[in-house]
């Protein structure tokens, strides 16, 4: 199953060096960020409130975020991430190497 979205989300890159490569993420409603798997580990933390999906292995689950909360994942798990809600959602990636 892939979401249905025409809409890609929008990322910038904010620093990468050595150590780590920053990407922050936006989305308007709708918006996926399209199939993909990090080579590295790494953590998220989320910059607005939002509902975000995220489907890995044919099963979605959906993520209610809270600005300022954070989570984090190993490398190669291939997933799409949308956003579920009807405002903008944000956050930044922090890719470890």
């Amino acid at each position: 199953m892939a979401f249905a979205c025409t809409i890609p989300a929008v990322a910038t890159q904010l620093a990468d060096d050595a150590r780590v490569r920053i990407t922050r993420w936006d989305f308007a409603p709708g918006a996926t960020t399209g199939w993909h798997e990090h080579a590295m580990d790494y953590a998220i933390v989320f910059v607005t409130d939002g509902v975000m999906e995220i489907e890995v292995d044919g099963t979605v689950t959906q993520i209610a975020m809270a600005a300022g909360a954070a989570y984090s994942r190993p490398a190669g798990i291939r997933h799409d991430v949308r956003n579920a809600g009807a405002a903008p959602m944000s956050f930044v990636e922090v890719e470890m190497k």
